[in-house]
C-alpha cells in the first residue's frame, strides 16, 4: 500500500489508517529536527537590533547554560521567539504551543507570556503601560517569567558577547523532543526549578 485508498476522511477504513498511523508517528520522532532546522528563518527576522533574532536567541540560551540552568529553560531559551516568524502578534503563545508536549508546565507559561512581561523595559517609553505583567501577578510563576525576562531575554541583543555556537545546542533540542509527549513526569505541572544554579553554573564553567 502506497497511499490511502479515500479523497475523504469518512470515507477511511481501518486499513487506511493502520497504514497512516506508523507513518505519522515516524514523522513526529523528527520533530526536534524541524524545530532545530527552522531556527535559521529567525536569521531573516524582524531586524533594527544590533544582532539578529537568532543571534538574540542562541545569545539568551547561553546566558540560561551559563547560570546552570537544567535543560528545559535553555531551550526554552533557545525557542521562546521561535513564533517571530509565521506568528509575530502572537508569537510567545506560537512558541508555547510547541514547546507545550515536551516540557515543564513552567517554562511553556513563561513562553507563552514573555511578550506581557517585556513591555515592563520598554512600554513606558513609547506611550504604553510597562506593567502589562502585573495582570499574571497572583501566578504561581510570575516571578519565574520576570527572571527569564530579566537574566536572558532583555539582555540578550549584544554584539560583543561571547555566544556559545548555534550546534551546541543541538543534542539539548533533540533531548527534549524525544521525550514521550504529554509525560506528566515532563510536564510536572506546579513545579518550579531555579534558573540559575551556581554550582552547575560553576561545573560548566570549569568543563568549558
Amino acid at each position: 500500500m502506497e497511499h490511502v485508498k479515500f479523497t475523504e476522511m469518512k470515507q477511511g477504513d481501518a486499513e487506511d489508517y493502520e497504514f497512516l498511523h506508523p507513518l505519522e508517528v515516524e514523522y513526529a520522532k523528527e520533530v526536534g529536527e524541524r524545530i532545530f532546522d527552522s531556527l535559521s528563518d529567525l536569521e531573516s527576522s524582524f531586524s533594527g537590533y544590533q544582532i539578529s533574532r537568532l543571534g538574540h536567541s542562541v545569545q539568551s540560551a547561553t546566558r540560561a547554560w551559563r547560570d546552570g540552568a537544567d535543560v528545559d529553560w535553555v531551550v526554552c531559551a533557545l525557542l521562546h521567539d521561535i513564533g517571530d516568524v509565521q506568528a509575530p502578534y502572537n508569537h510567545g503563545e506560537y512558541a508555547a504551543l510547541v514547546m507545550e508536549p515536551f516540557m515543564r508546565e513552567q517554562c511553556v507559561w513563561t513562553t507563552q507570556v514573555h511578550a506581557d512581561f517585556q513591555k515592563y523595559y520598554y512600554a513606558h517609553k513609547v506611550g504604553g503601560d510597562q506593567n502589562t505583567r502585573d495582570k499574571f501577578r497572583d501566578h504561581i510563576y510570575f516571578d519565574d517569567c520576570v527572571d527569564f525576562c530579566e537574566l536572558w531575554d532583555q539582555a540578550s541583543f549584544d554584539p560583543a558577547y561571547d555566544d556559545l555556537p548555534l550546534e551546541f545546542f543541538r543534542p539539548l533540542v533533540m533531548e527534549v523532543f524525544s521525550r514521550e509527549p504529554y509525560d506528566p513526569d515532563v510536564l510536572r505541572p506546579g513545579a518550579r526549578e531555579p534558573l540559575v544554579n551556581d554550582a552547575v553554573a560553576a561545573q560548566r564553567k570549569q568543563a568549558a
